[in-house]
């Protein structure tokens, strides 16, 4: 408990669980096509490269696109303005629910209840109501993230301290000057806390959505395929879901970072 790893012993044991599931692949596959050379469960290294070289470095003839850029462009863009919109829904009901007592007590129930209810129970009803565009695929992911945004944002305006609301209060600050200049600033990096953790659930919902409507996008494509059992377009599309959302997770983290050191700094404290 009281061994901490230097450095590079720390870079080394992070990187060490995935040269062992990189050799201990290669191994299985090896000894797949070894045994039918027609196995597609586990393509080979080659083939992988074969199949992103196919989706990514060359334009497909019937569309006249890099098949692997126009999913992400397509899927990234539909989890940018769903989290986006979650994130404002989550930052302004939250803080309103948060600072009145009175707005709290009549909208805490039904966002309570709305955040309990599976997105993918509902997403027959969103197609239903929104059709099969790009509105019923954002629609998911506001649907699935914003609640749980709204509750924590909440929660965190309700641990602020009452002693710096009753101060502000009583030199003479409004209630809506209180939220502007007291409340908001506190809750930012909370904010984009939630974004992160909402992240892995938004990729669900989008995947999800697109497997069932959509011409284009990560999740279409991973669900085309399947039926033709393309393990080598699978694989490198969920390393690149992965990746992707690793980026997001990690430039929300800078973001914070970058714009509240102050926050950062007393978690180090603690």
């Amino acid at each position: 408990m009281n061994l901490t790893p230097s450095k590079p012993l720390s870079i080394f044991l992070s990187l060490l669980p995935f040269v062992l599931v990189f050799f201990l692949y290669g191994s299985l596959s090896n000894a797949r096509l070894a045994e039918n050379p027609n196995d597609k469960l586990l393509p080979s290294f080659s083939q992988i490269g074969s199949a992103i070289d196919r989706l990514a470095f060359n334009e497909d003839k019937r569309t006249g696109k890099y098949i692997l850029w126009a999913d992400t462009q397509a899927s990234v863009l539909r989890i940018a303005v769903g989290v986006s919109i979650s994130a404002a829904l989550g930052l302004t009901i939250g803080l309103f629910t948060g600072l009145i007592p009175l707005a709290r007590a009549n909208l805490s129930p039904i966002i309570t209840i709305i955040s309990l209810i599976p997105p993918m129970a509902i997403l027959p009803i969103l197609f239903i109501s929104f059709g099969l565009g790009e509105l019923a695929k954002v629609m998911l992911i506001i649907v699935g993230t914003a609640p749980v945004i709204i509750r924590d944002i909440q929660m965190r305006v309700l641990q602020l301290p009452s002693e710096q609301l009753i101060k502000a209060l009583t030199l003479g600050a409004s209630t809506w000057l209180v939220a502007l200049r007291v409340v908001l600033p506190q809750i930012l990096p909370s904010l984009l806390s939630s974004m992160r953790f909402s992240l892995g659930a938004a990729w669900l919902f989008l995947i999800a959505a697109e497997a069932i409507a959509a011409q284009e996008g990560l999740g279409y494509r991973i669900f085309l395929v399947r039926r033709y059992m393309s393990m080598d377009v699978i694989f490198p599309y969920v390393i690149w879901i992965t990746t992707l959302a690793f980026l997001m997770d990690f430039s929300l983290k800078r973001l914070s970072q970058v714009c509240f050191p102050w926050y950062h700094s007393n978690e180090n404290g603690k």
